[in-house]
């Protein structure tokens, strides 16, 4: 979502290649606004038994107010139901603001997505999402216990292992893959749960779980009487997504100076580019349930408007007279002295 509302902001080449990574080829381009806002919508809606939280931000610096187009900052609050903001990117304030909607979006999970703000980044773009869900049968913490886990190396180590019988689905294919699915709440969101063939490499499973795989172990589940073993886990993670996205064919986008944002700025547009996708994650699976949460954030960079100017280098000074332009002094600074 947060390079959906990136989309919007693109043209020529630079939206058909980001159209194209995000596969979005078909359909007009108001099409795929009412997708995601029915995407939102329908999310949101889903399952009353599940804290599902979804919301979406434009930040941006304030100086860079004037120079972007309205029909980008409409198309963002209509379809993504973005906030959308300006602020003082110089002030300690802004990241702030931003840092506060992270944590609050996410329930505390996720508390800050920016460190610090470049002098090259005049707009955020930020999707958040939380989610909070019971299993529909929980588990009885009375039976977790300690277990081996071989890790990818080959090595065992000791997990805590929830375990349960039935209240799950399965679905196992000839090669040996299994699949389990784990409701939640009303049934609307699950966990599914897929384990390679023994002896498998893991990285070299994901290698060859295409759309067609995921579809044949997810359809004709069958509910399960059997004992299910599952470790409890919590991760955190976080990485750039550019080089991901620029294999997918989005390559403009990150040029600078050689990407189309006029959609976003008529006049600034050549000169936009995305200086970085970003993501953290949160997960956290035990007994009762789950909770997760995550921010994308696509920084839109530019390369012709700088927020401050530094005299961090040799420069010449005038010191003139303005109405007849008469100067007075004229010197170079090499290195500042001050005496």
């Amino acid at each position: 979502m947060a390079l959906g509302m990136a989309l919007n902001g693109t043209a020529t080449e630079t939206h058909s290649e980001m159209r194209a990574a995000l596969g979005l080829t078909s359909g007009t381009m108001a099409e795929v606004n009412q997708g995601y806002q029915s995407l939102i919508g329908m999310l949101r809606a889903l399952d009353p038994n599940v804290d599902f939280r979804i919301a979406n931000a434009v930040w941006y610096r304030d100086t860079f107010g004037p120079d972007i187009e309205q029909s980008f900052l409409d198309a963002t609050r209509t379809y993504f139901d973005a906030r959308v903001e300006g602020l003082d990117f110089a002030s300690p304030n802004a990241l702030t603001a931003i840092n506060d909607w992270v944590n609050s979006s996410t329930n505390g999970k996720i508390d800050k997505m920016v460190d610090q703000i470049p002098s090259e980044i005049v707009m955020y773009l930020m999707n958040a999402i939380y989610f909070k869900g019971n299993w529909r049968e929980e588990f009885d913490p009375k039976r977790t216990a300690a277990a081996d886990f071989t890790t990818n190396q080959n090595q065992v180590v000791t997990a805590q292992m929830m375990s349960r019988r039935g209240g799950f689905r399965l679905r196992r294919l000839s090669a040996g893959t299994v699949a389990v699915e784990l409701p939640y709440g009303g049934d609307a969101f699950v966990m599914t749960a897929i384990l390679p063939p023994d002896g498998t490499d893991i990285n070299a499973f994901i290698d060859v779980l295409s759309p067609q795989v995921l579809d044949a172990l997810t359809t004709d589940m069958d509910d399960a009487g059997m004992t299910l073993h599952l470790p409890k886990f919590r991760l955190a993670w976080e990485d750039e997504f550019n080089d991901e996205l620029k294999s997918l064919g989005m390559q403009r986008a990150f040029v600078p100076d050689g990407a189309d944002f006029t959609p976003l700025s008529a006049r600034l547009g050549h000169n936009l580019y995305i200086s970085k996708v970003r993501q953290k994650t949160f997960v956290d699976v035990n007994e009762e349930g789950t909770e997760a949460a995550a921010v994308t954030s696509v920084d839109i960079g530019v390369t012709s408007f700088p927020s401050t100017v530094d005299f961090n280098r040799p420069f010449v000074f005038v010191i003139r007279e303005r109405l007849t332009g008469t100067i007075l002094f004229v010197g170079k600074i090499v290195q500042p002295v001050i005496t």
